[in-house]
């Protein structure tokens, strides 16, 4: 009876152990995103004026500030998917910066004629089957008070970082979107992975894509 008594407190130890471990982790990649979120929002604000005026730093200097919780390149690899296999690696490195590139320009200037508006990190969640990564749901108030679910994707990388692979929102997978929308190029350029580069844009009606 005392052997099974020890057992059952050693498991309950470890389980509670286990338990404020993943407090911890869920705890740390929410403060990871709530800081980057604010020192983008900061840098945003910051650059705005110069969206006009010297869009070349503009873009510069937001691409650096993204960058730090962005991984743009595992993105892009991620919508190429499995034609990433046949592209050359100057095409995956091609298609990487076209992808941010595009994307920046599509959806900046939305953001700045949308006005004023903040992001709020609501909550954090370790993946169930890993924790090297975990989901964080955030919410964009806009300065009308419309709320907009947003859900990113973050992994745990190699140096130690939390970085963003993917993002949801209005519950649309966007990097799925955009995978199905480059397998679709795909076929229409007959397989050529150049042409597909060459003609991308990434302006996807997310309302539609929501309600289909």
């Amino acid at each position: 009876m005392v052997r099974l008594q020890c057992i059952a407190t050693v498991i309950l130890l470890l389980i509670s152990s286990m338990s404020v471990a993943s407090e911890s982790a869920v705890e740390a990649v929410r403060q990871v995103v709530a800081k980057n979120v604010e020192e983008v929002l900061a840098k945003y604000e910051q650059e705005k004026p110069f969206f006009e005026t010297d869009p070349k730093r503009f873009y510069l200097n937001m691409d650096a500030a993204l960058s730090q919780i962005v991984d743009f390149r595992r993105i892009a690899a991620r919508v190429m998917g499995k034609y990433a296999r046949r592209a050359t690696k100057t095409q995956r490195g091609r298609f990487s910066t076209v992808f941010k590139s595009s994307l920046f320009e599509t959806y900046t200037k939305t953001l700045v004629e949308s006005g004023s508006f903040k992001i709020n990190v609501v909550k954090a969640a370790l993946n169930s089957r890993s924790d090297k990564r975990a989901s964080v749901d955030l919410s964009v108030v806009s300065e009308s008070g419309n709320v907009y679910p947003v859900t990113y994707s973050m992994y745990f990388t190699k140096d130690g970082q939390w970085l963003m692979e993917n993002v949801i929102v209005f519950g649309v997978n966007v990097g799925l979107a955009f995978k199905d929308k480059f397998e679709a190029q795909f076929r229409v350029h007959k397989g050529d992975i150049d042409a597909v580069i060459d003609n991308w844009s990434v302006k996807i009606d997310l309302e539609s894509a929501q309600e289909g």
